[in-house]
């Protein structure tokens, strides 16, 4: 039964996990800070009081052998939840993530299986620089043999950890930290996910945007703006970062004529770069105008907030590329900004929008 439920994402990822574990005593979760008073914002609470210490484990400061651990469980039976506070923690262990978790179903030819979900959060946040505030999912979604789910929404990441948790594919679950904030409707009964693809969250006419997990927010915001001046975008929620299945977003294009990317990580090199070939490829004859990306600049993340100011894209930017794929004249442009500015909160860049309460 539906109901209008509304909760937050982090608040739908322990659930998902809390449930996943009620049904399946061969799952655990493991991490660093799993039990931390906390809880990895908050998704991990209550779990060691219901299932104990032997299916909640506070590791060591040993990501590789952490992860070595999780393979060789994950090949005897079990299924773990690695959970990972930052994803830079996660680069400690990636030759054991490259060479045996995502190889080992292909070079047993299908005899082994490695069905373990590996959590990363990810994306800025006061002020914790170069080390601790980064997306690196390009890295992950590099690679054959792992899956890499990206979700924006409460209800996409409930129902996409059940379907992690329940199948036997090497899973990076990528989270940013400010989507944990972010309330959607979840229904107490969300069943299972398919993990299988984009999903147009708007529907439009004039442009696609393909956004990625917390930029999907920021483009609806820039798509609000857009629409008081006759333009109506379609936004499309990549997802699924790997398998990149295009089929949606070519079907868009093929209609709007005009694709913007908007990518949380890096642009050069990034998940935008990809797309935006693709669809090059496929479409290069019926594009209107080039693809824009948009996405971080080529140097390292900033602690001070003053320079996270100018550092990480908004809907500003959305907006400023929409201008130029419509022909808008600076005025017109600048409208659009001064629309935004009185619509949108004067906050600290390195912090939460409050506008993103949801629901979407």
């Amino acid at each position: 039964m539906q109901n209008d439920r509304k909760i937050t994402m982090s608040q739908a990822i322990g659930e998902a996990t809390l449930e996943a574990m009620k049904k399946d005593d061969t799952i655990f979760v493991i991490g660093e800070g799993v039990t931390d008073p906390k809880k990895i914002f908050g998704t991990t609470s209550e779990l060691v009081e219901k299932f104990g210490i032997d299916r909640v484990i506070e590791s060591p400061i040993a990501e590789n052998g952490l992860m070595g651990f999780c393979i060789g469980s994950a090949l005897s039976g079990m299924r773990p939840l690695l959970i990972h506070q930052r994803v830079e923690f996660a680069l400690l262990s990636m030759e054991q993530i490259i060479n045996n978790a995502a190889k080992m179903h292909y070079i047993s030819n299908g005899k082994h299986n490695v069905p373990v979900v590996v959590r990363l959060i990810v994306g800025r946040g006061w002020g914790q620089g170069p080390a601790h505030s980064q997306s690196l999912e390009p890295l992950f979604a590099y690679i054959p043999g792992l899956r890499v789910a990206m979700p924006a929404f409460a209800s996409d990441a409930k129902g996409m950890m059940l379907t992690a948790l329940s199948e036997n594919i090497p899973t990076i679950f990528i989270e940013h930290r400010w989507c944990h904030y972010v309330t959607g409707k979840v229904d107490s009964d969300t069943s299972n996910v398919l993990l299988d693809g984009p999903s147009v969250v708007r529907s439009g006419s004039d442009i696609t945007i393909v956004a990625t997990s917390y930029m999907l927010y920021e483009a609806i915001l820039a798509s609000d703006i857009a629409k008081e001046f006759n333009i109506f975008i379609e936004i499309v929620d990549l997802r699924i970062i790997k398998p990149l299945k295009l089929e949606k977003i070519v079907e868009s294009v093929s209609k709007t004529k005009r694709l913007i990317c908007v990518d949380t990580g890096f642009k050069e090199y990034g998940l935008g770069a990809e797309i935006s070939a693709s669809i090059f490829e496929a479409l290069f004859k019926d594009l209107l105008k080039p693809v824009k990306r948009i996405g971080l600049p080529d140097r390292p993340t900033p602690s001070s907030r003053f320079l996270a100011a100018d550092y990480y894209p908004t809907a500003e930017n959305i907006l400023n590329e929409i201008g130029k794929l419509m022909d808008f004249n600076s005025h017109k442009v600048e409208q659009m900004i001064e629309m935004l500015k009185i619509k949108k909160p004067d906050i600290n860049a390195d912090v939460p929008n409050p506008l993103f309460k949801g629901p979407f």
